[in-house]
């Protein structure tokens, strides 16, 4: 969690679940919840917003901290050309994190937690609703800790959005966490001529990710320039291409 930055309040509800699942033997055998709660063994968070927020990170972070591997699913993996073996893989998916001990991450999970079809009209309608009927079979009968990330949430079905407990918005970073997150990404070592503060007043609006891959894209623009520094100019430059990308894909979008 020291690797991530977020707001106070994201942080504390992700700490929340995190120890949730830690005490989950106190609460639910000792405690005797098990008895009044059957079905909230099975504790979620969906971790929604943005991309480039940090959802994955927290996810990998919250495995870290209760000391489990991470199984990391897509759905482009569970999905089969063969009719009926997406439900299979999903059933397989559940089965190998029961017996490796491992959390259950679904990325992108807007495309597997979906509306369901009400007016089937074909063969492929009929599969997705197969596949949703499948993981909800399986998210009611696992007794589990389950980690969901979507930048998509107003696309999940009500059933699943029931089924999930916590779900945590991740929002941009404002100034205050720009700065944090433009020292963290630039490393002692690398010679540069970059102002922080400016680049974290000048650019609102980009995630830590744009962050990220402004800093690597200008080492290697510095680095093929022969140039003895990273200069702020080239991190603009790359600012830049990321807002200039994100606009045209909105324009896209409308």
């Amino acid at each position: 969690f020291d690797d991530i930055i977020l707001p106070d309040y994201v942080r504390s509800r992700i700490m929340d679940v995190a120890d949730s699942v830690r005490y989950g033997d106190i609460v639910f055998k000792t405690w005797g919840l098990g008895k009044t709660h059957k079905h909230a063994k099975s504790l979620g968070i969906n971790l929604y917003g943005p991309s480039g927020t940090g959802k994955t990170m927290a996810a990998h972070a919250i495995a870290d901290y209760l000391g489990r591997k991470l199984i990391t699913i897509n759905y482009a993996e569970l999905e089969s050309k063969f009719v009926g073996e997406t439900p299979k893989n999903i059933k397989k998916a559940f089965y190998a994190a029961t017996n490796t001990d491992s959390i259950l991450f679904f990325d992108e999970a807007d495309a597997i937690l979906g509306h369901r079809v009400t007016h089937m009209a074909s063969a492929s309608d009929v599969s997705v609703n197969q596949t949703r009927s499948v993981m909800l079979m399986e998210m009611n009968e696992y007794e589990d800790f389950i980690i969901f990330a979507t930048n998509f949430i107003e696309s999940f079905d009500s059933a699943f959005m029931r089924r999930i407990p916590v779900h945590v918005r991740f929002d941009l970073p404002d100034e205050g966490q720009r700065k944090l997150l433009w020292r963290r990404y630039i490393p002692d070592e690398m010679p540069n001529d970059i102002n922080i503060d400016a680049l974290a007043n000048d650019y609102a609006g980009i995630s830590g990710g744009d962050i990220a891959n402004a800093v690597l894209m200008s080492a290697f623009k510095a680095a093929r320039q022969h140039d003895s520094q990273v200069t702020e100019a080239y991190v603009r430059e790359m600012i830049e291409n990321a807002i200039a990308g994100k606009k045209a894909n909105g324009a896209g979008r409308k």
